[in-house]
C-alpha cells in the first residue's frame, strides 16, 4: 500500500477542487486560462491539506524507527545479555508500517512542487492573468501589454524592498548569508504576509460558522434572513439593469459613429459580440452600412477610448447576469422556506409544495425523499441536526482558540492538539493520529476558506455560486488560497507539536516543515511573530460573537442583516413584499 493512499488523494482532491470551480465558475464562457489558473491554484492548496495528515503518521513511524534503532541491544555477545536484562525489547515492536506510509524521499520533493507552484501561482502568474482578463484589449498584444503596466508597480515594489535588502546585507559586515537562508527569509516573508490575513479570517470562521448553524435551526430565521437579502438584491439588480443601459447607450453612439469602412469598426464589432442579443439584434436594425465615415466631420472616439468602453461592457453585462440569475434563485429559495413554515403546522405530515420543480428527479430520490420524509426533515429532524452540529463545531472552536493561545507552551503540554496526538503516538495508532490530523485541520480550513468564500468587497470581490463569479474574483481566490494555505500548515503543526522550532525537540521534522528551512535566521519571526501573533484570535471571536464589524457596517451605511435593527426590519418587510409580487406573477 506505499503510496497508495498518497495517489488516491491526489486523485480526489483534482475532482473535488473541479466539482467547486465547476460550481463556481462558468467552464463554457470564461477563458481556459482563468479556469486552468484556477483549477490549478484550489488543487494544489486543498492538497496540502489533505496529504499533510500522511506526512505526519510517516514521520511519527520515522521517529518511531530511528528511536528503535538507536536503543538496539550492542552487537557484543560479551554484554547482549546484560543489556537485554536492564533494557527489555518487546518481541513485538509497535515500529509496524502505517498503512499510508510513503517511502523516503517522495514528500520532500512532492512538496517542494506543490510549494513552489503555488508561489508561482500567487505572486507571479494569477496576478498577471488578473490583469489580462479584466483587460478591455482587443489583441492578445493589448491586453499583454495593459497586464505588464497594471503590475510594473506591483511587481517593482517587491524587487525595490528585496534589492534594498540584498544591499544591507553586502553591506553589512556582520552579515554572510548564503542561499539556503535567503530562501528562507523569502519563505518566512510569504508566510508572514499569510498568517497575518489568517488569523483574522480564522477568527471569523470560529464564531460565524457554528453561529450561522445555530440560527439556521431557529424557525423562520433563515426566511427573515432571505426577505433581507431580497431587498438588497433588487436594489443592486436594478442599479445593475441602470448600468448596463448606460453602457449600452455607448455602445450605440459609437455603433452608429463609426461605420463600416472605419479602421477601429472591428473594435466596434467585438464590443457588440460581448452585449446582449436583444441589443445587438436592435442596433443591427439601426445602422446604415452604405454611409462612409468620412463623408461627415465627426469627431470619433480613439482606440484607448474603445478599450475603456469594450472593459465597461464586459463587467455590466456581467453583472447583469449576475443579479438576474442571483434573483431566480432567492425567489425559490424564498418560496421554498414559505413551504417550509406552512407545513409545520400540516396535521397530513405531508409536505406540500406551491411550485413543483419543472425538472424531473431522479426516481432513487422520489423513491427515498418522499413528501413525509421530506416533512419530517424540514420541520422536526433539520432544525435539531443543525443545532447538535453548532454545539458540536462550537466545542471545537473553543479547543482552537485555547491551543492558539497555548501552543508555545511545552511543559507541560497545554495545546488540546498536541495532547491528542502525542497519546497517540505512544501507541502508534496510526489510524487515529490521521483522523485527528485531518479533522483538525479540516476543520480550520473550512473556518477560513469560507470566509473566502463569504466574504465581498463591494464589487470587487465577490465568489457568486451557479456559475455567476467572474474571472477576475476566481483568480483572487486562487491567490488567497495559495497565500493562506502554507502558513495555515505550518499553524496546525505548531498547534500539534509536529513543528520542533515550537516543541524544541532535536526530532526528525515533517517533511513539509522541512522545505520551509530553518527560522533561527529569523529568530524574531519564529520566537516572537509566530507565537504570539496568533493569540489575536482571541479578541477577533469576541468581536465576531458581539457582530462588531456588522455594527461597523450598518454605521457607515452598508446594511447588515440584525434582528434588533430598525433599517433590518424595513428591508424584512420590503424583501417580503418584493417575494409576495414575484409568487403573483409566478401563479398568473
Amino acid at each position: 500500500m506505499s503510496g497508495a493512499a498518497l495517489g488516491l488523494e491526489i486523485v480526489f482532491v483534482f475532482f473535488l477542487a473541479l466539482f467547486l470551480l465547476h460550481r463556481y465558475g462558468d467552464f463554457k464562457k470564461q477563458h481556459r486560462l482563468v479556469i486552468i489558473g484556477t483549477l490549478l491554484a484550489w488543487y494544489l492548496c486543498f492538497l496540502i491539506v489533505f496529504i499533510l495528515p500522511l506526512d505526519v503518521s510517516t514521520t511519527i513511524y520515522n521517529r518511531c524507527k530511528h528511536a528503535a534503532a538507536n536503543s538496539s541491544p550492542p552487537e557484543n555477545s560479551n554484554i547482549t545479555g546484560l543489556y537485554a536484562t536492564a533494557n527489555p525489547v518487546p518481541s513485538q515492536h509497535p515500529c509496524f508500517k502505517p498503512w499510508s506510509y510513503i517511502p523516503d524521499g517522495i514528500m520532500p520533493i512532492f512538496w517542494r512542487v506543490v510549494y513552489w507552484t503555488s508561489q508561482f501561482l500567487t505572486w507571479i502568474l494569477l496576478p498577471f492573468m488578473q490583469s489580462y482578463a479584466r483587460s478591455g484589449g482587443f489583441s492578445i498584444t493589448g491586453k499583454i501589454k495593459t497586464a505588464l503596466i497594471e503590475n510594473a508597480i506591483y511587481y517593482g515594489t517587491y524587487l525595490l524592498i528585496f534589492g534594498a535588502f540584498l544591499i544591507y546585507v553586502a553591506v553589512n559586515p556582520h552579515l554572510h548569508l548564503e542561499w539556503n537562508q535567503l530562501q528562507t527569509i523569502g519563505i518566512a516573508a510569504a508566510n508572514t504576509w499569510g498568517l497575518f490575513l489568517l488569523v483574522l479570517l480564522l477568527g471569523y470562521g470560529l464564531v460565524e460558522i457554528p453561529r450561522s448553524y445555530w440560527n439556521g435551526a431557529k424557525r423562520g430565521y433563515l426566511l427573515m434572513k432571505t426577505y433581507f437579502k431580497a431587498a438588497k438584491l433588487m436594489t443592486e439588480k436594478a442599479d445593475a439593469e441602470e448600468n448596463l443601459e448606460d453602457a449600452m447607450e455607448e455602445v450605440r453612439k459609437v455603433n452608429e459613429s463609426i461605420k463600416y469602412n472605419h479602421p477601429l469598426r472591428k473594435c466596434v464589432d467585438t464590443i457588440l459580440k460581448k452585449c446582449p442579443t436583444e441589443y445587438q439584434e436592435k442596433m443591427g436594425r439601426n445602422m446604415d452600412d452604405y454611409e462612409d465615415f468620412d463623408e461627415k466631420h465627426n469627431i470619433y472616439p480613439s482606440e484607448k477610448s474603445l478599450v475603456k468602453l469594450h472593459k465597461q461592457v464586459i463587467y455590466s453585462v456581467q453583472r447583469h447576469r449576475r443579479t438576474q440569475v442571483q434573483w431566480q434563485i432567492l425567489l425559490e429559495q424564498a418560496f421554498y422556506l414559505e413551504d417550509v413554515a406552512k407545513n409545520e403546522t400540516s396535521a397530513t405530515r405531508q409536505f406540500v409544495h406551491t411550485f413543483q420543480s419543472p425538472e424531473p428527479e431522479n426516481r432513487f430520490i422520489q423513491y427515498f425523499y418522499n413528501p413525509t420524509f421530506e416533512w419530517y426533515w424540514e420541520c422536526l429532524l433539520r432544525p435539531w441536526f443543525y443545532k447538535i452540529l453548532a454545539v458540536v463545531l462550537s466545542i471545537f472552536s473553543v479547543i482552537v482558540v485555547w491551543s492558539e493561545c497555548t501552543f508555545f507552551s511545552t511543559t507541560p503540554v497545554l495545546s488540546l492538539f498536541a495532547v491528542f496526538i502525542q497519546l497517540a503516538e505512544k501507541t502508534y495508532n496510526y489510524i487515529y493520529i490521521e483522523i485527528a490530523c485531518f479533522l483538525s485541520i479540516f476543520f480550520l480550513s473550512i473556518c477560513v476558506y469560507s470566509t473566502v468564500f463569504r466574504i465581498r468587497v463591494f464589487n470587487y470581490y465577490y465568489l457568486a455560486s451557479h456559475h455567476q463569479t467572474d474571472a477576475y474574483s476566481l483568480l483572487f481566490s486562487g491567490m488567497l488560497f495559495c497565500r493562506l494555505t502554507p502558513p495555515l500548515c505550518l499553524n496546525f503543526l505548531g498547534l500539534t507539536h509536529m513543528d520542533s522550532s515550537i516543541s524544541h525537540k532535536n526530532t526528525q521534522p515533517t517533511a513539509y516543515t522541512s522545505i520551509m528551512g530553518s527560522m533561527k535566521v529569523l529568530s524574531f519571526i519564529a520566537d516572537g511573530f509566530y507565537i504570539y501573533y496568533p493569540m489575536l484570535v482571541v479578541i477577533l471571536c469576541i468581536a465576531t460573537y458581539f457582530s462588531l464589524g456588522t455594527r461597523c457596517l450598518n454605521l457607515l451605511g452598508f446594511q447588515q442583516f440584525m434582528g434588533d435593527d430598525d433599517m433590518t426590519s424595513d428591508l424584512v418587510n420590503e424583501g417580503k413584499e418584493l417575494i409576495r409580487k414575484g409568487k403573483i406573477c409566478l401563479l398568473k
